[in-house]
């Protein structure tokens, strides 16, 4: 804090690390009344999701990112998880930080985060077909889609936890 001078203007990047860490927003921390600045909700990104092998998703709270308020009308939730591998490339790529609507269905051709044998997940394009089979496709075609039958969708299970609604890549 030293090098801080006063009546300097800390950076947007310095204003939302320490609101990061105090876990609020930066409106709340620079004290703007409702609704002057930004009206959002916080969320968390919950850990690392991966965009390749399924592999064990962490239930940790990596970060939190906001998202508008009026998304949460309805009784909507939502939550972010970080991309890590490159089966999803070049959609999505590893960083990248995906805002998710909590849903346990999806419309065939979407990407959602998918949980399987109930403690990996993964992140992958759904497609449903007309026998109730699941194909997850990567974007990646170095990558084979995996397709889960009705009776493995229910027995290994095989759940959506989350459709993405929105992504956020940092540049730095």
């Amino acid at each position: 804090m030293d090098n801080i001078k006063k009546g300097s203007i800390p950076s947007v990047a310095k204003v939302q690390m320490l609101a990061d860490y105090l876990g609020v927003t930066t409106s709340e921390l620079l004290g703007e009344p409702s609704g002057t600045s930004s009206t959002g909700i916080r969320i968390p990104v919950l850990g690392t999701i991966p965009a390749g092998i399924p592999l064990e998703a962490i239930e940790d709270v990596l970060d939190w990112e906001e998202v508008p308020s009026d998304w949460a009308t309805g009784g909507r939730q939502y939550f972010g998880l970080r991309v890590k591998g490159d089966s999803m490339y070049p959609r999505y790529l590893e960083g990248d930080t995906v805002i998710l609507q909590k849903e346990t269905t999806c419309e065939s051709g979407d990407d959602c985060a998918v949980l399987v044998n109930g403690s990996e997940a993964t992140l992958k394009q759904v497609m449903i077909r007309g026998d109730g089979s699941l194909e997850l496709r990567p974007a990646n075609p170095v990558y084979p889609p995996r397709t889960y039958t009705p009776a493995e969708v229910e027995s290994i299970p095989v759940q959506i936890i989350g459709v993405v609604v929105e992504l956020r890549r940092k540049i730095k």
